[in-house]
């Protein structure tokens, strides 16, 4: 099957609102092959909707994300980011990676278990002072992960209320001018490159200075943009969506509460939850960071030509029922955790072991509170790459 073969698909499918599958999604996963879509800006794309398909498409080293540099990218903004180490390729791709990966290492991010467990805990008690009903994305889900990506890089504490809003400019899909959009990652980038000035001058015990002087072997440091690049990447990526998994899976918990009871029975439970619940919440809005063929592929049933983008759909890849059996079931006992929810191959998700500690202490916390119920309906985000509460009203019981 090729290009030619394929009527193109508006796209994205999913709502904002909720965390639903979207039933387009389970329509292509049954069509012979992948399918063609067109998004708001940029130039059509197959979809990869099964498991394998977009497995493939994510590990396989004949589909480049740097060639999206050159390109029309398919994508839901007007506007486009530099994309930094997310538009690159090795070699240049794994020079920056060697030099981040050691600061999020498996061994190194459990030592930071005790820290995001009294900072969870902190939260809750003052959760607890202030009284039921709450909100819980304000109180909780928002203040846990900013303030631990803030030591962990070296944010000042006074500054960190700074990036929720450029954050949020960043992954908007609404209708930002481009001038709105540069002054916004400028602000960040100016604000990012003072504190990486400072940080050349005066070391401390952080993430930012460990970059600063980090090579390895024959590896050269980071130039100046690439460091403020990556921190502002760490920065967005290590509290955006983390903060929005944390209301996410709360929801689903609350709405089901067979398995919230599991849980309490059981917190040993709760890093298979995690990974269960990672694979059954589609947090993306759309599919977003095509890769491109640099030669022609097959892909299942499709040829992709050289020069083609194609994206992958990690929503419906966790969905498919070929890998998942009883996908739309959350369960907790699953043989199977190989979900797509942090990602594959050269660009699996560096912060996977801190968002997993991050999610499981959270979890555990909330746990806590005796009773926990939604207090109201949660208002969803809407025109964000990510899908989620913007306010989730929770209640438990007073003792």
């Amino acid at each position: 099957m090729t290009a030619a073969d394929q009527r193109v698909q508006d796209y994205p499918f999913n709502r904002p609102e909720g965390l639903d599958l979207a039933p387009a999604y389970g329509a292509a996963r049954t069509a012979p092959g992948m399918i063609r879509v067109q998004l708001p800006f940029g130039e059509p794309a197959w979809l990869a909707t099964r498991y394998d398909d977009a497995r493939f498409v994510l590990g396989d080293r004949r589909f480049s994300r740097a060639a999206s540099v050159d390109r029309d990218e398919p994508r839901v903004q007007f506007h486009r980011g530099s994309g930094g180490i997310l538009a690159m390729d090795p070699p240049d791709h794994t020079r920056l990676r060697v030099l981040v990966a050691s600061a999020f290492t498996v061994r190194r991010v459990e030592r930071l278990r005790p820290r995001v467990r009294e900072i969870a805990d902190r939260l809750v008690a003052d959760m607890r002072a202030a009284g039921s009903p709450t909100d819980l994305v304000e109180a909780f889900a928002l203040p846990l992960p900013v303030q631990v990506i803030c030591e962990l890089l070296g944010v000042p504490a006074e500054d960190r209320h700074l990036f929720r809003a450029w954050s949020d400019g960043l992954l908007s899909t609404a209708a930002l001018t481009a001038e709105e959009f540069a002054r916004n990652d400028q602000e960040l980038s100016a604000y990012m490159a003072g504190l990486v000035a400072q940080r050349r001058e005066e070391p401390a015990d952080d993430l930012m200075s460990a970059l600063i002087a980090a090579r390895a072997d024959d590896v050269e440091r980071l130039t100046e943009r690439e460091l403020v690049e990556l921190c502002v990447g760490v920065l967005v990526a290590g509290h955006e969506t983390t903060a929005t998994q944390i209301p996410n899976f709360v929801h689903v918990l609350l709405t089901r509460p067979d398995r919230l009871a599991e849980l309490r029975a059981d917190p040993d439970l709760i890093p298979a939850a995690v990974e269960e619940l990672m694979r059954f919440v589609p947090l993306g809005a759309t599919s977003a960071f095509a890769r491109y063929a640099t030669e022609d592929v097959q892909v299942g049933a499709v040829l992709v030509r050289k020069g083609d983008p194609v994206l992958a759909a990690i929503g419906s890849a966790n969905h498919d029922e070929s890998r998942f059996p009883d996908a739309g079931r959350l369960r907790f006992d699953r043989e199977s955790t190989a979900h797509l929810g942090f990602g594959h191959g050269a660009h699996h998700c560096l912060g996977a072991a801190l968002a997993r500690v991050e999610l499981q202490e959270a979890l555990r916390a909330l746990l806590a509170l005796p009773g926990l119920v939604e207090a109201g309906d949660p208002v969803w985000k809407t025109q964000m790459l990510v899908r989620g509460p913007r306010t989730l009203p929770v209640a438990w019981e007073e003792r």
